[in-house]
């Protein structure tokens, strides 16, 4: 993988260290609160103190003592070495819940298991030729196929081990779609899905579940791999057995075709609810998988396979919560229930229209420029112009943009800004080609938003200019403004957008005030609410869990000797001894890494996106330990690296891929063409983990200024802006939100020199009507208390979990029984001895007390 040139270490909630590759004297250090983890960065710059940001804290930086549009730019972290000049091309990638079906099902094996395939079809034909002589699986009716699954399933109950591995690996092979019967892909993947259904009927998801449960409480195979110093395929293989049929079934199941049997339907459906709610047992299925993700980065289970358990984890999520599409149906059905206007967009479909800017200029082509600039005249590009506009940043002559001559005096800071440089191409008049126009509808492609806040904000501020007093939150009284306001304000009322979430918080506020008037809250029996109800109370551990096995699969982690060992279901036995081995080895290695970042990339932006419609505070209550276990920072350290290798990554063998590899006859391998690779644009699994990853970090920071100064504090700018070179349109739009929210707090000097990224800011993200992000001269662009701000968060998200989930019995807000008769009716258990002393009980606290009747018309 590709390295930086400066050293690079993450300790698993150790230290996160960017050093640059020359020594400095003084280094200054960011401490993150939270599961500790030191972050330390280079100085912010050679005449300025040491400075210490932390998440939650009052930042004492003197850059940000003056958050104003002239506050200093912040430096930049040390670039990559020798990136080079990549020319890359638009990139044909559409988003979507998951790659293609074929593809889901090869990522479930790594290449070191390919001969496993080869046992469990030998499994298979010893107990089928026992039991069903001469005639192949393909050739019984439905019946007997059911008979014989029902036999396997049988031999699952069996006490010996060994047995109920050979039943388990026969079983496997049928989910895999006898191969051995067929002589191609597509047969194979046919009766993958028709057996998986037959699978499921028979009821063996239910079995699998029980051995499953078994195998986690194996304490002996636990000890085991505890006591070798080296874990490898074989201490893991009857849960790699289990875990894989599990995994079949749901993705077979889980993928809708339009020629699927009614049946089918019917059993996808049960098979959802199944997933969703505690049936079997008392908690939903993906709690277990969540338990074996703890208690494998506890130390307790080091052989559990942790990207099968990861895959099928995000597979259950993504198939009882819903995908994307399903997400945006139930976010237009939420809108209707709750009376608000219907959204303006369709959001992927308008990200599906965007086409991609072009990168900023590498540093190599900028001194090749400016070697041509003393002999021919020069044009700018106009790559960023989209929809058919000019660029509003844009001069209007065709000679250099003004940025040009702002960078010639930025110093050290320009010479690091290369890469913002607009790229400059000669001009030929005579030979130009025509310019292919796309027929895209005019104008910006979201539609203004406008909050509550920002309106009261607006009319805050006029009403103190022109009047001199404010009226709180009063938006309907403009007595005294000038007409000018007047129209302003009815352009931000015809733009306003009231949220789910403005209308949960409200709903919560009202509820934490009058909790007996209005009385207990209906809340709907979702997938989504039990899954929050079965997390709540272990969800810290669950986050920091997926965040350190994250940490160990980035690419710009280094092996540590204390970090946790992801690889335990990729090694053999027996290490490679040859040259090729050892290359397969790696690309399995490699490739085994990439599908476990991919796998907790989309299961995070899953939960996130479906805690955040189901109710706000269970959104913030996620988010807030994925802050407090470091998200931030660690998602940043993953974008520090070549993004452009990552994404053009080679690390997969196609011939070695299921179901190619069952039917075909495999070609000898070569140093040279593995080396090769395949022939594809860009791996579609990487791509798609860093668009997740970056949809996550603006999930995290979104209206959050405590998080947008993390970013800044971290110094995120510039490793956004390398990611932009990745010519996609999603991946760019959400690199330039992330740069959107910090504009206001890099400085005036940092807007000047990166004009090229404020112009794509402004063509490709949604606008807010007065939000003044491009001068940094807005209300929100001045110091916060930090800390406040995430403990005030807290505190409602406590209250909430508090109110609606602890039930105690003996509650201040319990109903009173005001009826004479019910009350005397009661019966009330009393001490043996009372009847003695009732008498002298009387006198004290009924007859010896008087009664102080003013203090009765005192209080009416």
């Amino acid at each position: 993988m590709p390295q930086t040139s400066g050293t690079q270490s993450l300790n698993p909630w150790g230290t996160l260290e960017f050093s640059p590759p020359q020594p400095r004297k003084r280094e200054a250090v960011a401490k993150q609160q939270g599961h500790g983890i030191d972050i330390k960065f280079p100085p912010p710059d050679p005449g300025e103190t040491s400075f210490n940001a932390k998440a939650g804290g009052a930042c004492s930086h003197p850059a940000y003592q003056n958050i104003r549009g002239d506050a200093p730019a912040p430096p930049l972290i040390p670039t990559l070495s020798s990136q080079g000049s990549v020319d890359c091309p638009n990139l044909e990638f559409e988003y979507g819940d998951a790659d293609s079906h074929s593809t889901q099902l090869a990522e479930l094996y790594s290449y070191t298991e390919e001969p496993e395939l080869s046992t469990n079809r030998r499994c298979f034909e010893e107990d089928f030729q026992a039991q069903v002589q001469g005639r192949r699986w393909l050739e019984l009716d439905g019946t007997q196929q059911k008979a014989y699954v029902m036999h396997l399933l049988d031999g699952l109950e069996v006490v010996n081990r060994d047995k109920r591995l050979r039943v388990a690996r026969a079983i496997l092979y049928l989910a895999q779609g006898v191969f051995g019967d067929l002589d191609n892909e597509g047969d194979v993947l046919y009766w993958s899905r028709h057996n998986s259904f037959l699978l499921y009927q028979l009821g063996t998801f239910t079995a699998f579940l029980e051995l499953l449960n078994m195998e986690i409480d194996n304490s002996q195979a636990c000890s085991s791999a505890l006591r070798k110093p080296a874990i490898s395929l074989a201490d893991s293989t009857e849960l790699r057995v289990l875990l894989s049929v599990m995994y079949l079934m749901v993705e077979n199941i889980r993928v809708e075709q339009e020629t699927d049997l009614p049946e089918w339907k019917t059993c996808r459906e049960t098979f959802r609810m199944e997933l969703s709610f505690p049936v079997h047992t008392e908690e939903p299925f993906a709690l277990l998988l969540f338990t074996m993700v703890t208690k494998f980065c506890s130390g307790h289970a080091p052989h559990f396979p942790m990207k099968k358990v990861l895959l099928l984890l995000w597979k259950v999520l993504l198939f009882t919560l819903g995908g994307f599409e399903a997400l945006q149906l139930l976010k237009v059905r939420r809108r209707e229930e709750l009376g608000l206007p219907p959204l303006p967009e369709d959001s992927i479909q308008v990200v599906r229209s965007m086409r991609a800017a072009s990168p900023p200029a590498c540093s190599i082509e900028l001194m090749d420029q400016q070697q041509q600039q003393q002999q021919q005249p020069l044009v700018k590009q106009d790559s960023l112009d989209i929809y058919n506009e000019r660029d509003p940043f844009k001069s209007d002559e065709g000679g250099v943009d003004e940025e040009e001559n702002d960078d010639v005096d930025s110093g050290i800071e320009g010479q690091l800004d290369l890469l913002e440089r607009d790229t400059i191409i000669p001009v030929l008049p005579a030979q130009r080609p025509p310019i292919e126009r796309v027929s895209f509808p005019k104008g910006l492609p979201w539609a203004p938003k406008v909050r509550q806040k920002d309106i009261e904000h607006f009319l805050e501020a006029s009403r103190n200019k022109f009047i001199g007093f404010t009226l709180g939150q009063d938006t309907e009284t403009l007595i005294g403004l000038p007409r000018p306001i007047h129209e302003s304000v009815k352009t931000l009322k015809q733009h306003k957008y009231v949220s789910i979430s403005d209308v949960q918080i409200k709903n919560e506020e009202e509820l934490e005030k009058c909790p007996m008037s209005l009385g207990e809250e209906e809340v709907q029996e979702t997938p989504c609410e039990a899954l929050y109800q079965a997390m709540l109370y272990n969800l810290p551990q669950y986050m920091i869990a997926l965040l350190k096995i994250l940490l160990a699969a980035a690419p710009t982690s280094k092996a540590k000797t204390d970090s946790i060992n992801i690889l335990a279901d990729v090694l053999p036995e027996e290490m490679p001894i040859t040259v090729l081995q050892s290359m397969k080895l790696g690309i399995d290695v490699n490739r085994h890494k990439e599908i476990i970042v991919k796998s907790i990339s989309a299961l995070l932006l899953l939960l996130l996106k479906h805690f955040k419609l189901n109710h706000i505070y269970q959104f913030e209550y996620v988010s807030q330990h994925l802050v407090f276990a470091n998200c931030i920072p660690l998602i940043l350290k993953f974008f520090n690296q070549n993004i452009m290798s990552y994404i053009t990554a080679k690390n997969s063998i196609s011939v070695l891929d299921y179901p190619h590899c069952t039917v075909c006859d495999l070609p000898e391998l070569t140093a040279e063409s593995l080396e090769a690779g395949d022939n594809n644009q860009f791996c579609w699994r990487n791509l798609f983990s860093c668009i997740n990853l970056l949809r996550i970090l603006n999930k995290l920071t979104k209206w959050k200024h405590s998080r947008t100064m993390m970013l800044v504090v971290f110094k995120s700018a510039p490793i956004l802006k390398r990611a932009l070179k990745v010519k996609q349109a999603m991946m760019q739009l959400y690199v330039l939100k992330l740069l959107k929210i910090q504009t206001k707090y890099l400085g005036r000097q940092w807007r000047k020199s990166n004009m090229k990224t404020m112009s794509a800011i402004y063509q490709k993200v949604r606008h807010r009507m007065n939000d003044d992000w491009a001068y940094g001269n807005d209300i929100d662009a001045r110091p916060w208390d930090f800390q406040a701000e995430e403990c005030t968060l807290r505190a409602n998200i406590e209250a909430f979990n508090s109110r609606r989930y602890d039930k105690p019995q003996d509650s201040e807000f319990a109903p009173v029984d005001n009826c004479l008769q019910s009350v005397l009716g009661q019966h009330l258990e009393l001490p043996e001895d009372f009847h003695y002393s009732y008498e002298l009980w009387l006198e004290r606290e009924v007859f010896s007390q008087p009664i102080r009747w003013e203090e009765l018309l005192h209080y009416q």
